[in-house]
């Protein structure tokens, strides 16, 4: 073998250069490795938490819408608030012209005094004709003596049979005039009967008179029912309104609430008391209300609806129907640093996990959802107004009945 040949074998003897390693199956194998773990991590919090909830976006802020309305016609006048302001159960918001009303109160509050009056003559009646009846009861034993008397000596001849007969006639006369003389007097006494002025029936019915043009007059001012913000408000100075028309609307937006409309698959694990979370597009994010299900409907919205579907008729397709679920706040002071509106959209998040309510109320109320008494008041105003009238017309031994 030559020497030329001898670095060629030595060269062919040392192994080909490795290429570097490629980069791309490294990232492709780390790839599927964060895939695999994100689906895991996705799995165990679906399974152990994520399935618990419900959310829908179908969902807005309702309330009540407390409608103004004049319980008695009339000419607007003055008008006491207007859109967006702000007002307390009592406040004036329209005034009607009430002089047709005072004239009739005026009216009313006469009558009830004259009445009085004529039911205390009522009571003087029967202390006259008791009198008149012990006056008869006299009469009539004295014509009884007399007339026992004159038959005594009429037996021994003493007097005529004439004179006996006129005695005779004197006691009919008189015991008649003692039965006319009982008639009247229980028949005033039937008048006055177990009563006194105040609970006499034609003073009550005067009464009732007076309360009536009492409250017509009264509520020529028309005040509003609850708390709340003015809304709606359609009436004009110078309307002629009849009982009924809507003038205005009072909403009290510290008793909102909201109206979900979930699927109805949805529903399965759903119970009355879950918590839910709430998130308004007004707000976003940056603001979560809580709150609670109150009850959830007791059918869908298209159950409900003006033209209900007739799926008897026609073609037939299956869509998913949703169901109102009411929400109600349990923090109202998230209302009161966040208000809402009505009708604003919402989102809600529905925790599933505490399934030991009801599906549907199991009791009835026991309390009215909503109330106002500023109706009562004016009939309490009423009734003093009847007592002073009827204290002003008793005389002095009356007032002790």
């Amino acid at each position: 073998m030559s020497s030329q040949s001898l670095p060629q074998q030595s060269a062919a003897a040392e192994p080909a250069a490795q290429p570097p390693k490629s980069k791309r199956g490294f990232l492709l194998r780390a790839l599927v490795v964060v895939v695999v773990l994100a689906a895991i991590g996705w799995a165990l919090w679906y399974f152990l938490d994520g399935r618990w909830y419900e959310s829908t976006d179908d969902a807005y802020v309702s309330g009540n819408v407390v409608q103004v309305t004049p319980q008695v016609p009339g000419t607007v006048v003055t008008i006491g608030a207007d859109d967006g302001d702000l007002v307390h159960a009592g406040d004036v918001l329209v005034k009607l012209d009430s002089s047709n009303t005072e004239v009739a109160l005026a009216e009313a509050k006469a009558g009830l005094a004259s009445t009085v009056r004529k039911v205390r003559g009522l009571y003087s009646n029967v202390s006259g004709a008791q009198a008149d009846v012990a006056a008869r009861q006299v009469a009539v034993d004295k014509a009884r003596a007399d007339f026992e008397r004159r038959r005594d000596l009429a037996r021994s001849g003493a007097i005529s049979a004439e004179e006996l007969a006129h005695a005779r006639d004197a006691l009919t006369t008189a015991e008649s005039g003692l039965v006319n003389a009982q008639q009247s007097y229980q028949t005033s006494k039937v008048l006055v009967d177990d009563t006194v002025v105040a609970s006499h029936p034609d003073v009550q019915t005067a009464a009732a008179k007076l309360r009536a043009a009492y409250l017509d007059n009264l509520r020529t001012t028309i005040v509003a029912p609850v708390d709340g913000y003015v809304a709606k408000r359609s009436v004009q100075l110078g309307q002629r309104i009849a009982p009924g028309a809507a003038l205005m609307a009072v909403v009290p937006l510290h008793q909102v609430w909201i109206d979900a409309n979930f699927k109805e698959t949805q529903l399965t694990h759903m119970r009355i008391g879950q918590p839910v979370e709430i998130r308004t597009d007004v707000y976003g994010s940056a603001v979560t209300y809580k709150g609670k299900v109150q009850s959830l409907g007791v059918g869908t919205g298209s159950a409900f609806s003006l033209l209900p579907a007739q799926n008897a008729t026609g073609n037939w397709i299956k869509i998913v129907q949703r169901v109102p679920v009411r929400v109600v706040f349990t923090e109202p002071k998230q209302l009161d640093e966040h208000p809402l509106r009505i009708g604003l959209s919402t989102d809600v998040v529905v925790g599933l996990h505490d399934q030991k309510g009801a599906l549907l109320a199991q009791q009835p109320p026991t309390q009215p959802a909503f109330s106002t008494d500023v109706y009562q008041k004016q009939l309490a105003k009423a009734d003093g107004v009847i007592e002073q009238i009827i204290h002003a017309n008793m005389a002095g031994g009356d007032k002790a009945r």
